[in-house]
């Protein structure tokens, strides 16, 4: 038996049927980014950043007087001047903001035969926070949300705090969406052909062979690895499925850890030691990729294609050149659309 519509109940109170529903969001989520590269611009970024326990996991007593006493008094200027020499002038941005935003655009072109999806993009420091993109999807009629942490490997520092910064979102809200977030992918067949497409395609317009291919990763912290992270393993379970996919040109694969900071041992071995070291060898040709991220910014434009390449040619080295990460590119576009299908089986018709 049919009721008819009740409306005298929602005169004084809330009205659910004035609220918008029916889609699915997607948030693509990445590290972050400062607004801009001068001296409080940073300071506020990195406040942000390194007051994360999962970034930092040294006891409170010990780290505040050091973050705000000593690398929050001189890091800024230092990490300002490593992002002008990469900031998109022309959009007066860095790069990541640049490449995810494109990166969230193309997705949903691809995705727009769906008419349910809706596609954002967030950071999970600096703007637009995820807070912002999560409130954004919903106020478009999303009911159901899934977060995309940017990480092929997982680190407790990386995809586990996107996912708490989201729950922390719902957990102030009366009315929350159904929730999927997207696993790591260090071995995802898709992924690991764009990576070695992008090695094949790189190299066929060099005018030089590598002798070495480094595989450098972000590092990490040995003793959260100890405590059970499972991001050295799943490096190298990346590393071991591309270097299978360039057949003979994996042999010169090598695996390295990048962007230490602090005094405490790190997952070895280091980019820049080992950069040094082989050119200090004899290598004399030389080729850097970086498989853990998913779009270009400073620890790749600056680091490995500044410094790593500086280290390299100043210890003998000759010829160096550093392959983009899959970042908006066709092969890029087409690993994210991917994996967002793949988990939103059941939220969407085949």
């Amino acid at each position: 038996m049919n009721e008819a519509p009740r409306t005298e109940a929602f005169s004084d109170t809330f009205d659910c049927r004035s609220v918008a529903y029916g889609k699915i969001g997607v948030l693509l989520v990445n590290l972050g980014t400062p607004d801009d590269t001068d001296y409080w611009s940073m300071r506020r970024y990195l406040k942000e950043f390194l007051s994360d326990r999962r970034v930092i996991e040294v006891n409170r007593l010990l780290w505040w007087p050091i973050l705000n006493g000593i690398v929050l008094t001189t890091r800024p200027s230092k990490s300002g001047e490593a992002y002008r020499s990469i900031w998109n002038e022309e959009l007066d941005e860095s790069p990541l903001r640049t490449v995810t935003r494109a990166q969230a655009e193309k997705v949903a072109d691809t995705l727009g035969h769906r008419e349910e999806i809706v596609v954002d993009w967030a950071m999970r420091y600096g703007t637009p926070s995820i807070a912002s993109g999560v409130e954004a999807l919903i106020k478009q009629g999303c009911e159901k949300l899934l977060v995309f942490p940017l990480y092929p490997q997982y680190a407790a520092a990386t995809t586990a705090t996107v996912n708490d910064t989201v729950f922390d979102k719902l957990k102030t809200m009366r009315w929350q969406p159904a929730l999927r977030t997207v696993p790591p992918y260090p071995k995802d067949p898709v992924y690991i052909e764009a990576l070695a497409n992008s090695i094949t395609a790189h190299l066929a317009d060099l005018d030089f062979e590598p002798e070495v291919i480094l595989a450098s990763y972000h590092g990490l912290p040995k003793e959260y690895v100890d405590k059970g992270d499972p991001y050295q393993c799943q490096c190298m379970d990346t590393s071991d499925a591309l270097r299978e996919a360039l057949g003979p040109l994996g042999d010169a694969l090598k695996t390295t850890f990048q962007s230490r900071f602090g005094r405490a041992e790190w997952l070895q071995p280091y980019t820049d030691k080992t950069v040094e070291a082989l050119a200090r060898d004899g290598v004399k040709r030389m080729v850097i990729l970086t498989p853990g991220f998913a779009a270009d910014c400073v620890e790749t434009l600056e680091e490995i294609d500044g410094e790593a390449r500086e280290i390299f040619l100043e210890h003998g080295g000759e010829q160096f050149s550093s392959i983009p990460c899959l970042n908006d590119s066709d092969d890029g576009i087409r690993v994210l659309v991917h994996l967002i299908e793949r988990e939103l089986k059941g939220w969407i018709d085949e």
